[in-house]
């Protein structure tokens, strides 16, 4: 099971990291280039808020990794997943007010689910 989290722990940090930094290093007008489509959802947002999430997105990204690999403060993983988990539910209400259909929908469902199985797979392990 810990080899099976770590594997999801790895592909969830990437899920967050890549369009995390993505979000955090780009304007919304290079964001909206270069979504193609997918990213059109940046128009009704500010700036300001999306550099909020990429930065949320980012520290995700690295407290789903670095705080059980170095075994400081190993806690903060599964915290870092309720964080994800959170953040996916924002997305997908947000995702579904605007009516952007499955394309959208689809990546955060699956970010939700790793992330959950994450969340309860690391509290289960500190709990034995």
């Amino acid at each position: 099971m810990n080899i099976l989290l770590w594997v999801l722990q790895g592909i969830l940090a990437v899920m967050m990291l890549m369009p995390g930094l993505m979000k955090v290093s780009n304007s919304k007008e290079a964001l909206k280039e270069k979504g193609k489509g997918r990213m059109d959802w940046v128009e009704e947002v500010s700036a300001r808020n999306i550099k909020v999430i990429g930065i949320l997105e980012v520290l995700a990204g690295i407290g789903i990794i670095l705080p059980l690999l170095l075994g400081i403060l190993p806690w903060l993983t599964p915290l870092a997943a309720l964080g994800v988990i959170l953040t996916m539910i924002g997305a997908l209400l947000f995702h579904i007010r605007r009516g952007d259909g499955m394309q959208a929908i689809v990546p955060n469902i699956m970010i939700l689910l790793i992330a959950a199985f994450v969340l309860y797979g690391r509290f289960a392990l500190f709990s034995a």
